[in-house]
């Protein structure tokens, strides 16, 4: 686990919220504080769809990205808000086997990324969370330096804190 602080909120925000730096993404849950708390659960239901297509488990950011700026656009910023994304189950196999191969792929539940806002200052959080307890952590350095290189070749301004 690393925790970044994101001092250019603005910037950060075009990111976020207009681009798509974060589409990739799988969207678990978020929670925007305005004029009501909004809560956004990203877990697709399956029953929603007339397809019998493979369908995520969770929904891609790109797909609840124009909704969380709906609620967040305006001429007040928001009291606060959290996002949490996971790494695509593409790329979590991706990940696993090019840097921690003894890691099954099966047993990550999801590499987490965790964006929270308190109104004045902004930060991001890696995490990661396994389906049984193991004692290696070469996936969970490996996310963490992915996360920090992403940031880089995005040219979102981070502090490791």
């Amino acid at each position: 686990m690393v925790s970044f602080s994101l001092p250019s909120i603005k910037e950060f925000m075009s990111h976020l919220l207009l681009l798509d730096t974060f589409d990739s993404f799988a969207f678990i849950e978020g929670e925007i504080v305005t004029f009501n708390t909004f809560r956004i659960d990203g877990f697709i239901q399956k029953d929603f769809f007339d397809t019998d297509a493979e369908l995520p488990e969770y929904s891609p950011w790109k797909n609840v990205r124009e909704y969380c700026f709906s609620l967040i656009k305006g001429k007040r910023t928001p009291l606060s808000f959290r996002f949490i994304f996971s790494l695509s189950r593409k790329n979590i196999e991706k990940l696993a086997s090019q840097n921690a191969p003894a890691v099954r792929p099966a047993e990550v539940q999801g590499l987490y990324l965790n964006i929270h806002y308190d109104g004045t200052k902004l930060s991001c959080v890696t995490g990661t969370s396994f389906k049984s307890f193991t004692m290696d952590k070469t996936l969970e350095h490996a996310w963490d330096e992915m996360v920090e290189k992403f940031l880089k070749q995005k040219e979102i301004a981070f502090e490791k804190m």
